[in-house]
């Protein structure tokens, strides 16, 4: 005889959330490693990310971690927070997303992240729940912010 687990998602329904719950990750460390990683990938290899002498007389004085890696990592260490784990049925949309202050190799960024709205969406089987998402770094600086819309299943 087969014995099946049956488990909940460990993530939220859409009627769980609640307007101004907030929620922080843990921090992560950028590496040269990943900065490389994400110029490989998606092919920016300009020279303020990965020439450090070029970036010596460059505004920042040293190389800088692109943007869009660092909303990459965002994402990933929303995900880690498990509130969503299971129960996300699309990404829909990010709005409003600001890089307000470089990300250096080296630096250690945390999420913190903040339930502003919510919206059923019945017929999609679930509702839009709208986030302020802030990554910040090691001196809790705000390096970049934004919204995200996300697609959650009801518990219905």
């Amino acid at each position: 005889m087969t014995t099946r687990k049956l488990t909940r998602p460990s993530g939220l329904y859409f009627e769980e959330f609640e307007i101004g719950a907030e929620v922080a990750s843990t921090g992560r460390t950028i590496t040269e490693s990943d900065v490389v990683s994400f110029a490989a990938l998606s092919g920016d290899w300009n020279l303020i990310h990965t020439d450090a002498e070029y970036s010596k007389d460059h505004m920042f004085g040293q190389r800088v971690a692109h943007g869009l890696l660092i909303l990459s990592i965002a994402s990933g260490l929303a995900v880690r927070m498990a509130f969503l784990e299971g129960t996300t049925l699309a990404f829909r949309s990010i709005g409003d997303w600001r890089m307000q202050r470089p990300v250096y190799i080296g630096d250690t960024i945390h999420v913190r992240v903040v339930v502003e709205g919510t919206k059923p969406m019945a017929r999609l089987g679930g509702g839009l729940v709208t986030f302020k998402v802030e990554v910040l770094n090691q001196k809790d600086e705000v390096v970049q912010r934004g919204n995200w819309e996300m697609l959650v299943k009801s518990m219905a």
